[in-house]
């Protein structure tokens, strides 16, 4: 058997092109029992997402988490899956033609897209193998997390280099890291947060709720939370907020271990305990929407806040598929080209190159 994976047919003078691949957490394939416990086996077995001891963490996934989990997050899927599928994946396959459409009318050169999960379908060697049959001798990956952490960019970089171990022709790779900084991703937040206000009013307090991680995870290093902060302080900024007008905080505890805080149940029961009258909730580490935000923010944030005291309570939605994002991921995207879009290029000088490549191959088979 053999160790690598097979490699598409390669004809020569085949035009080499660009692969960008958009890479996202994932999504199970249906809001059912079976596909929870296959996606969440798959997810919750990552070491990245996950650092207990394997025989201990094996022994608990297995005999209680795989056995309880699936039915209640399966009961939560179906109240926020729609017509087209999950939110998440609905809006991801929209980003992904979205750019392409934009970055075809930016450059003239071939750049071909792919959208690959860390978790579930579509996977990533899928999308890698897609892109190495359009001869995408380089890839660039997008993890769709503004802030890096381990357990969110990494993992998704763990998964395209898993595959690319077993690759006998390596593309030429880049990544990107993060952009939680990046002032087109500030900017495609603000006109968000403006124009939700334009139509609902602005609040009393706007809170910034991010995915949580195990407190550990920044004490061993990992800038996941100095990042989130900076993107809730850049995004305050720019709308002009006062310090008492707005809130970090951090959603999603799993497990008895100190996660980051404050925690958003707790900050959103304290607010509704104060009787606050017009909170609005945004979640900007998520590039889309999903059970996250759709679920556990939109409905049990609401339900928290209100059962407390609290008045009015609103969530504003992820970027998504908004024009403002998609021109932003342009922009994050477009320096990490450099190098690689030949702004010269054009279609009769790449057929002028191919029938050069075709000849030349020609004679050299004559040979053998």
């Amino acid at each position: 058997m053999n160790y690598y994976k097979e490699e598409p047919n390669y004809k020569h003078g085949d035009a080499p092109k660009i692969g960008i691949i958009l890479a996202n957490l994932g999504t199970p394939d249906a809001p059912q029992s079976k596909e929870l416990r296959k996606y969440l086996g798959q997810f919750l077995m990552d070491r990245r997402v996950v650092e207990i001891p394997r025989f201990i963490w094996c022994w608990i996934l297995h005999c209680i988490i795989l056995v309880i989990r699936p039915a209640a997050s399966a009961k939560k899927y179906q109240q926020i899956w729609t017509k087209e599928g999950s939110p998440l994946m609905v809006f991801a396959k929209r980003q992904t033609n979205l750019l392409h459409a934009k970055l075809k009318k930016k450059f003239k050169q071939p750049v071909e897209l792919e959208l690959a999960m860390s978790y579930g379908n579509p996977s990533m060697p899928n999308a890698i193998k897609k892109l190495k049959e359009k001869n995408c001798t380089r890839i660039l990956l997008i993890p769709l997390y503004p802030q890096y952490a381990a357990s969110s960019s990494a993992s998704a970089m763990d998964s395209f280099f898993k595959v690319l171990v077993k690759t006998r022709n390596v593309p030429e790779i880049r990544t990107i890291k993060h952009y939680h900084d990046h002032p087109d991703y500030i900017e495609a937040l603000k006109k968000s947060v403006l124009n939700f206000w334009e139509k609902n009013g602005r609040p009393t307090k706007l809170i910034m709720s991010f995915h949580g991680v195990p407190k550990k995870s920044l004490m061993q290093g990992d800038p996941y939370h100095c990042e989130c902060h900076k993107t809730g302080r850049l995004l305050a900024e720019s709308l002009k907020l006062k310090k008492n007008e707005y809130q970090v905080c951090f959603q999603s505890r799993f497990g008895r271990a100190e996660w980051l805080k404050p925690y958003f149940s707790d900050v959103i029961s304290e607010l509704g305990r104060q009787k606050t009258d017009n909170v609005h909730v945004i979640c900007p580490g998520f590039s889309s929407d999903c059970l996250e935000t759709l679920e556990e923010i939109n409905m049990e944030g609401r339900e928290i806040f209100k059962t407390h005291g609290g008045n009015k309570y609103h969530y504003i939605p992820a970027l998504n598929d908004s024009d403002n994002w998609i021109e932003a991921m342009v922009n994050i995207i477009n320096p990490h080209l450099n190098g690689w879009i030949d702004p010269k290029w054009s279609l009769a000088k790449e057929k002028q190159a191919s029938e050069i490549t075709k000849k030349q191959a020609q004679k050299i088979k004559e040979q053998l």
